[in-house]
């Protein structure tokens, strides 16, 4: 067996593997009922799918043409991107409250912005 069918073997593999988290991703994104549930399927899933696929990719074109790493920067955008909005999007659905609140902390009060100290409070409601 040569190198050449040695990667294609991979390529389709990781094709396979992409498609398949990427496939669930988007199952378990229509699925779950409410949006943090439904956050971590594109979050989490769906990274993975698409990081296997740009990974099978990366190894088609360093085996039969030009090498590139223009694979590898998109997969470490996404990898830095993806959890950052994740973390957005969650603390938008906790403000508008449309979901439970996180549990109280054991020994901190003002570990997020959910229980605001009351002077910082008076100032927030005279800026509005």
């Amino acid at each position: 067996m040569t190198l050449q069918i040695i990667a294609t073997f991979a390529i389709g593999i990781f094709l396979l593997i992409g498609a398949f988290f990427a496939l669930v991703g988007a199952i378990g994104l229509l699925k779950f009922n409410d949006s943090m549930t439904r956050l971590h399927a594109p979050t989490k899933v769906g990274t993975l799918g698409v990081g296997a696929i740009l990974f099978g990719s990366m190894i088609y074109f360093f085996t039969y043409g030009e090498g590139s790493i223009h694979e590898l920067l998109i997969m470490a955008f996404l990898f830095v991107t993806a959890p950052i909005s994740a973390n957005f999007i969650a603390k938008v659905v906790i403000h508008r409250e449309a979901c439970e609140p996180p549990p109280a902390p054991v020994k901190d009060r003002t570990w997020s912005t959910l229980d605001v100290p009351e002077v910082d409070r008076e100032i927030s409601e005279q800026q509005t």
